[in-house]
C-alpha cells in the first residue's frame, strides 16, 4: 500500500480545523450570562398588567422581604410556551398559599417586534390562567432592551430567583418546577435581615 503524501496546505486545514492556530473561542471568552449573586437591578418596565390597585408599576425593591419569581419570555417562543409557562405555573400552584413568594412575568422583545407585542404579552399570561403582574419591554430593532442588558439574559425563556435580600439567586433558560420549588423553599428558609 502506497504512502499518503501529507501536503502543507492539508496540515494547515488540520491546524486550523483543531485550534492550533486559531483556537476556538472559550469558556472565558464568551460574555458571562447573568447576574447571579448581584443585587438585583430596576426592571424599569414600560407597560404593566394586573399590578396591584393604586400600583403604577413595580420594581424589585417594592417588594423586599419576599422572595421573587421573574419569568422573562416572548410570546413567539416555542420553549416558553413548551418549558417556562409550564414551570412557571406549576410553581406558583406549589406556593399559591404563600405570600412570601412572588411572582412576575415581562415580555422582553428583542426580536418579532411586530408578533411580540405588549397585547400579546397578556394573551399569553392568560393562555395558561396565570394571575400575577405581567409587563412588556421593548427594544429597538437591532438593540435589545435595556432590562436584557441589565439582567445579561440570553434571551428567552429566562428565569430570575431573587431572594428575600434582592439577591439575585438563580437565573438561566432553564429550570424544572421540582429544582424551582427548592430553591424557593430554601430561599424562604433564609433570614430576611
Amino acid at each position: 500500500m502506497a504512502a499518503r503524501k501529507t501536503t502543507p496546505a492539508l496540515v494547515f486545514a488540520l491546524f486550523f480545523l483543531t485550534g492550533i492556530l486559531w483556537p476556538m473561542e472559550t469558556q472565558s471568552q464568551r460574555p458571562r450570562l447573568g447576574i447571579a449573586g448581584q443585587q438585583a437591578p430596576p426592571w424599569q418596565v414600560e407597560k404593566w398588567w394586573n399590578l396591584p390597585e393604586g400600583v403604577e408599576a413595580l420594581e424589585p425593591g417594592d417588594l423586599e422581604g419576599k422572595v421573587i419569581y421573574l419569568f422573562a419570555f416572548q410570546s413567539w417562543c416555542p420553549g416558553c410556551h413548551s418549558h417556562g409557562f409550564p414551570t412557571l405555573k406549576k410553581v406558583m400552584e406549589y406556593f399559591s398559599e404563600e405570600s412570601e413568594v412572588v411572582f412576575v412575568a415581562v415580555q422582553t422583545t428583542f426580536e418579532g417586534h411586530a408578533s411580540n407585542t405588549p397585547d400579546r404579552a397578556l394573551e399569553s399570561v392568560e393562555e395558561y390562567d396565570l394571575v400575577l403582574p405581567v409587563g412588556h419591554v421593548e427594544g429597538t430593532h437591532g438593540e435589545t432592551p435595556s432590562f436584557m442588558r441589565r439582567y445579561r439574559t440570553g434571551g428567552t425563556p429566562w428565569t430570575v430567583i431573587i431572594d428575600r435580600r434582592g439577591r439575585v439567586r438563580f437565573n438561566d433558560f432553564s429550570i424544572g418546577a421540582d429544582r424551582a420549588v427548592v430553591i424557593v423553599k430554601n430561599l424562604l428558609e433564609e433570614p430576611v435581615g
